[in-house]
């Protein structure tokens, strides 16, 4: 049996040479292969403590996914615009933390189209080329990105154009249950490239010609180590339910498969305070 204890953060995400995609779930100064626990039994327990994952202070309810709420009125990563980039006030001069903004606002974005069960456009901050960690966390099987832009501000605005042709929600339930059927991303791609092409021409007129850089890379897949898929998807609450055990069965997106059509988002519980018993 092995033991590890401590407060919990989301749990990083990469992907191999063949796609498939890799998690390791942080917990106090340790980092749990979670990949390698497909098929073994584990037992998680809630002790009762929530620390910030920012500043690590005790609180009693954890906020936007981990934070205390002073953070959560402070810090630029918490705020409105976060969640809707097309709200970035960077340029205005009311940013949270200006330096954070810089970092993270003004560096390049690329708009995508992902298959999570229905078909999403999104928004993800360009880190790295290949597969992007924000892919995995949505647990898409399929990735295209569409468009390359300067900032934060610009990809919400482009979003937003998309979004009156296409969903920008993953419908988690229908994520967990079952690998989706494949779709031509690249030709669906073309297609609301035409229908938006109004809407890109005026962020264009405003932002200037280099504000948008249409990409040409193809699609990606991406696999995930499932042994099965849940039929009826029950989904664990830790404020709830403190302990649960059972068969991990597989991972996809931010989320654990246990036996008994059972599932836990485990972003929802950064910061918490747990033991995780793996027999």
């Amino acid at each position: 049996m092995t033991l590890y204890q401590g407060n919990t953060r989301k749990m990083s995400v990469s992907a191999d040479s063949n796609n498939i995609a890799q998690y390791a779930l942080p917990i106090g100064d340790d980092k749990i292969n979670m990949n390698a626990l497909i098929g073994q039994s584990l037992k998680v327990v809630y002790g009762g403590e929530i620390h910030c994952v920012h500043c690590g202070t005790k609180t009693k309810k954890s906020f936007n996914q981990g934070y205390c709420y002073r953070c959560l009125m402070k810090l630029a990563q918490c705020d409105t615009c976060i969640i809707k980039p097309e709200l970035c006030h960077y340029e205005k001069g009311t940013c949270r933390e200006p330096a954070w903004g810089e970092a993270n606002c003004l560096s390049d974005h690329f708009v995508y189209l992902a298959n999570t069960g229905t078909i999403k456009v999104g928004i993800t901050r360009h880190v790295s080329d290949g597969v992007s960690s924000r892919w995995i966390d949505q647990g898409a099987t399929q990735a295209i990105a569409i468009m390359r832009v300067q900032n934060r501000l610009t990809s919400g605005l482009v979003e937003m154009a998309f979004k009156e042709h296409i969903a920008d929600k993953t419908n988690w339930r229908t994520m967990l249950k079952s690998q989706p059927e494949q779709v031509d991303l690249a030709a669906l791609k073309e297609s609301l490239l035409e229908q938006v092409e109004a809407d890109l021409d005026e962020i264009i007129e405003e932002y200037g010609f280099q504000a948008i850089d249409i990409t040409n890379t193809p699609a990606i897949d991406i696999c995930y180590p499932v042994k099965q898929y849940p039929e009826k998807v029950k989904s664990i609450n830790l404020d709830k339910e403190l302990t649960f055990e059972g068969t991990l069965l597989g991972i996809k997106g931010q989320y654990l498969m246990l036996d008994g059509d059972r599932v836990i988002n485990m972003r929802k519980y950064s910061g918490y305070n747990l033991q995780v018993e793996i027999a």
